[in-house]
This record gives structure tokens, sequence and C-alpha cells, in this order.
């Protein structure tokens, strides 16, 4: 039979024929997005266009025979396609930092690694480095499963210019991070509201004792607990590893499903996938059976409703604005008739567009 590594020794020379034979492959496409860019360039052309690398990967997915999982072809292709994406131009991704939040992860899950990111102070500062150019897209969160919609970011989409260009979920693990490892000398527990919400169960069982309090972001509060031995912070491991803490419990937020939604925001306009997503912001007149007479396009012509979301309008009027998610891309046709109609019923309408649908 061999020892282990006589047997072994061949899977491995086999392995490494394999690996430079992929780098050879992965040399001849880097070369092909190059004569793409070269093409593009003359055509003034995004560099980055979402719905084409979605299409490539449900390709590659369909057509995949295992033994890997969809989402592993996912993932190694996203970083191919960004490598290569880099040779035409480095893209600049906006997002809410510091380094390690949630956000950055989320920037790279939907780009890939090979970018620059450019970490903002607030989500306000994501919007306006992307709108004066300082970044070809900023990534934003939008909505939590157990604490719901992040309001601010409602409130830019409004009124910012800037289309949504796609969509990422992301499952949120919170750990309670010191720099000790340990809750000796600890009186506070910082973290972004949100965050503390998320887990208030954990810490009221837990930690009765510590002082909560809030913060700009999770990693915010990774980097000041890792100068400060009284804090302690709410933070995933992007954040534990970046500011170099210790867990003194792991996964510690009230709901194990937990997930929130980003959206990438910028000035691209994505076109048809086949698999899409539209996102809207209506108001009508308050009047009995305005909201019924506002959606029944919706039904009339066989349009699902993914998310429904309501804002006040900030007149002080008691007036609201709607945020809704509707299956399909503007440009399908049932889709352009529904729209039709709503544009007549709606008192207030605004696309904020239509980009692939990440579920």
């Amino acid at each position: 039979m061999g020892t282990e590594e006589q047997r072994l020794a061949p899977l491995r020379e086999k392995i490494d024929a394999l690996d430079a034979a992929m780098l050879d492959l992965l040399t001849q496409r880097a070369k092909a997005a190059q004569e793409v860019g070269h093409v593009k360039g003359g055509f003034s052309s995004p560099v980055f266009r979402p719905e084409r690398e979605r299409q490539v990967v449900a390709r590659l997915q369909e057509i995949n025979e295992g033994p890997l999982l969809p989402d592993g072809i996912a993932a190694i292709w996203r970083e191919v396609m960004s490598a290569c994406r880099a040779l035409e131009a480095r893209q600049t991704i906006a997002y809410l930092g510091p380094a390690g939040t949630f956000s950055e992860q989320a920037a790279q899950t939907f780009f890939g690694h090979s970018i620059s990111g450019l970490a903002c102070t607030s989500i306000d500062e994501v919007f306006k480095s992307v709108e004066k150019g300082a970044a070809q897209f900023g990534v934003v969160p939008v909505e939590n499963s157990s604490e719901g919609a992040i309001s601010r970011t409602l409130d830019l989409l409004l009124d910012s210019p800037m289309h949504i260009s796609g969509e990422v979920v992301l499952p949120i693990h919170h750990h309670l991070l010191t720099k000790s490892g340990s809750l000796e000398g600890v009186t506070t527990v910082c973290a972004h509201a949100q965050a503390l919400a998320q887990c208030q169960q954990w810490l009221s069982e837990h930690t009765p004792q510590l002082q909560r309090q809030a913060v700009s972001s999770n990693a915010e509060a990774a980097r000041l607990a890792a100068s400060d031995p009284t804090l302690a912070a709410i933070a995933g491991e992007p954040a534990q590893e970046t500011y170099g803490l210790q867990a003194v419990a792991v996964q510690i937020h009230d709901d194990p499903h937990n997930r929130t939604r980003f959206v990438i925001v910028g000035n691209y306009e994505c076109q048809s996938t086949g698999k899409d997503q539209t996102s809207l912001v209506l108001s009508v007149d308050n009047q009995p059976g305005a909201v019924h007479r506002l959606l029944a396009p919706l039904a009339k012509h066989g349009v699902s409703m993914n998310r429904f979301e309501s804002r006040p309008a900030r007149k002080g009027t008691w007036e609201y604005h709607f945020y809704i998610d509707i299956a399909g891309h503007a440009d399908d046709p049932k889709v352009v008739q529904a729209l039709e109609e709503l544009k007549e019923t709606a008192a207030f309408y605004k696309n904020l567009g239509s980009y692939p649908h990440s579920a």
C-alpha cells in the first residue's frame, strides 16, 4: 500500500500540473479581458457591468457538473473577474468604514478583492464620494432581517441622483471581543446601534453589568477596544482580525438567521438579465383606499412585490413615502405596463434602479 507520503506524492504532482494548466488558461483569459477593455475604451463603455458578470457566473453554475458547489463557483469566478477587471482599471469602491466593517466585506463579496476600497465615516459620505467621482460605486446597508430598514440609506436614496446597480446579502455574525479575550476590567460594550439592538437579549442575560455605548460602526468599536482595555466591542471576524482582538463569546446575536442586505449605488444602469429586481419610491395623496389603488397595477399585470417599506416624508404633514421592490426589470414588457399605470396613480414616483436580484 505504501506510506501516506508515497500515496500522496502522485496526487500532488497531478494537482501541481493542473495548477500550471489553470494558470496558463487564466493568463489567456486575462489577455482576452485586456482586449475587451481596449475595445470598450474606444466606445467609452463602463469597466464594470454587474449584469454581465452575473450572467457569466450563472452560465458556469448551470454547466457545472460538480463536485464544486454553486457558491464555490461564484466565489472563484468573482475573484477571477475582479483580477481581470483590475488590469483594465482598478475600481474604487466607497463603503462605510473603517476597515473591517460588514460594509467592506459586502464590497469585497460583490466586487472581489482586486479593488481600491475607500473607507467613509458615514453613509452620507459614501453617497457624496460616488456623486463627486472619488469612487465608481458605493456600498451601503439598506435593511437588516431583525431590525428592519436603515432609515438614513432610504432618505439618501430618495434624494440622490444615483441608481442602485446591485445588491448583496450577508449573514451577520456578531462576537463579543476584547483585547485580552476576557471581561476582566471591562466596563462598557460598544457597537453600532443596530448591532446593540440585534444582541440586546444576549447582553441583558450574560453581561447586564456592562454599559452600552453606540458608535459609528462595529469596526470603529473594535478599533476603540483594541486600545482601551475597559471596552468590549461587538463585531464580526473581519474587524476581529483587523484589530487583533480575542473572542469572549461568539455569535451573540439574538436571531440565528441574522442577515443584512446591502445595495450598490452608482451612475451605472443595469440591463436586463432575466432575473432582476426594480426598486421604487412612491407616495399617494392622503385619501381612503389610495395605497390599494396605487398597488393595483402590479397585480393587474402580474408583477410580484418583494418588499414594501413606509417612511415619513419629512414634511410634517403625516405623509409617507413607500419604498417598494418588485420582481423584474423596468424594461420587461409587463413591468413597463405596470410602471406606466403607477406613474399615473402616484403623487410621487422615482425609479431607484433595476439590477440583478441576489436571491
